[in-house]
């Protein structure tokens, strides 16, 4: 069987170097064919011009974006089931890699690969068709990726951390009604942060979900109210230790199903942005996608 490796078209330096280096161990197990792709439309025609037995297995090298890009596409062609998805993370994010337990170092993550097994993983689904692998974010979470984007091809992993500071000191707060399982959940004051988990992480490296595992058929919800200046910078320094869920202005729970409505909002799926919305509705689906892990 030949896998096919989709890769940045853009990628270049270094970047193109550890794609090369991945590829050749990659290959080290057999035909490998590597297609760049740019847009959602390039990677559609890509994965639309298979040839008989060529990817029924594909490895998307690259971070969150990369495997967002590639399961959506393997969706609207109604492939997910049918194909195994690897994933060698590369880039600044990789905050779905790194809840799995996949290397963040690109040559042993395609060795990974070769000795990994294939694993059902949830995938969260929202009201407009579009598939989500890790998280998606409202409120602070969306605002501090829209900062972030002006800093993050200069500083990196640090333009989370600024457009996070920024958003933290500067966002507005929600009145938003949310409902998990249909169940409206306690309302202590404006929402300064709405996020659903798959994955436990975000941001680079930030537990937003702690305990979060896209194996267990449920998701993660993590709401906080901290509006006052002294509450969010609080919130902000229990977020990086991953222990927010200990303050009393932070609801989390667990469930199948999230709808949240009222002021206008921004969301971050998987590191992509979309908005503004007045309503938005999500939900975990099981053990849709199958794909290659290290083993237990």
């Amino acid at each position: 069987m030949t896998l096919l490796v989709i890769t940045n078209a853009d990628a270049g330096g270094s970047d193109q170097k550890s794609i090369d280096a991945a590829v050749e161990i990659l290959r080290s197990a057999g035909p490998v064919v590597v297609e760049p792709s740019s847009s959602a439309d390039e990677l559609d025609h890509i994965l639309a011009r298979r040839a008989p037995g060529e990817g029924d297995a594909v490895v998307a090298i690259g971070g969150d974006g990369s495997l967002h890009a590639l399961v959506n596409a393997l969706y609207r062609r109604g492939e997910l089931d049918s194909t195994v998805v690897g994933l060698v993370p590369l880039g600044t994010g990789n905050d779905f890699a790194r809840g799995v337990g996949l290397s963040l170092e690109v040559e042993e993550a395609a060795r990974q690969h070769l000795s990994g097994e294939v694993r059902r993983v949830d995938v969260i689904i929202d009201d407009r068709d579009t598939v989500i692998v890790n998280a998606v974010h409202v409120g602070v979470g969306a605002d501090a990726a829209r900062e972030a984007e002006s800093w993050k091809a200069r500083l990196g992993r640090l333009g989370y951390v600024i457009g996070a500071l920024k958003a933290g000191l500067t966002a507005p707060g929600l009145a938003l009604d949310v409902r998990v399982d249909r169940e409206r959940l306690p309302a202590s004051g404006k929402v300064l942060q709405l996020a659903v988990g798959n994955g436990a992480f975000v941001g680079g490296g930030t537990e937003l979900a702690p305990g979060a595992r896209p194996f267990d058929g449920l998701l993660d919800i993590v709401v906080s109210h901290a509006q006052a200046p002294v509450a969010r910078l609080g919130y902000a320094l229990r977020l990086r230790r991953g222990t927010h869920p200990e303050r009393d202005d932070v609801v989390t729970v667990r469930g199948s199903s999230v709808t949240a409505s009222g002021d206008e909002f921004w969301c971050n799926a998987d590191g992509e942005l979309s908005g503004p919305y007045r309503s938005a509705s999500w939900w975990v689906r099981p053990a849709a996608l199958s794909m290659v892990l290290p083993p237990r």
